[in-house]
């Protein structure tokens, strides 16, 4: 099955560039990012900033831009059954040079498990240095860790901010 990422959610200020691999069956489905109820992506971002924890997907874009974190998948569109990042096959990636020189601002890429800055190092060369850092995935596949060790790890972000 042809899968398809979504558009970023960023604006111009934004000084970090969280990248996952590409939207899972259930956030395809809702067409919302992190969609499927137990990734705990959203829960992690609104615990980082100290803000009540939302389901209003307006109120999560809300919250990346005012922090001034972009969103975005390192995949444009990949043949997947089911959700696994190990699934993935014909894969091509975002065109991430017109999008980060469209962001001058951003200073550090961060990736949503292993399996995002695998496809990114493949495929997209940078022209700029970047911080660039490897987080546990969200994902409830990746139950190899407790919550609070991912969170601990997910918190460098703020450092950037």
């Amino acid at each position: 099955m042809k899968s398809f990422s979504f558009p970023p959610i960023s604006n111009s200020n934004a000084k970090i560039l969280i990248l996952g691999t590409m939207p899972g069956t259930k956030s395809l489905e809702l067409n919302q990012y992190y969609g499927h109820s137990q990734n705990n992506f959203w829960k992690f971002m609104f615990a980082l900033f100290n803000e009540d924890f939302s389901t209003d997907y307006e109120k999560r874009k809300t919250l990346l831009d005012k922090n001034k974190i972009a969103l975005w998948d390192v995949l444009q569109f990949c043949d997947r059954v089911g959700s696994l990042d190990s699934a993935i096959k014909n894969e091509t990636a975002n065109d991430f040079e017109t999008f980060l020189e469209s962001h001058p601002n951003i200073e550090a890429l961060f990736f949503n498990g292993q399996k995002a800055a695998a496809f990114f190092k493949k495929y997209v060369k940078l022209k700029k240095d970047y911080k660039i850092y490897t987080l546990p995935s969200t994902s409830p596949a990746n139950a190899g860790k407790t919550y609070e060790s991912k969170f601990e790890e997910w918190k460098i972000i703020k450092t950037f901010l």
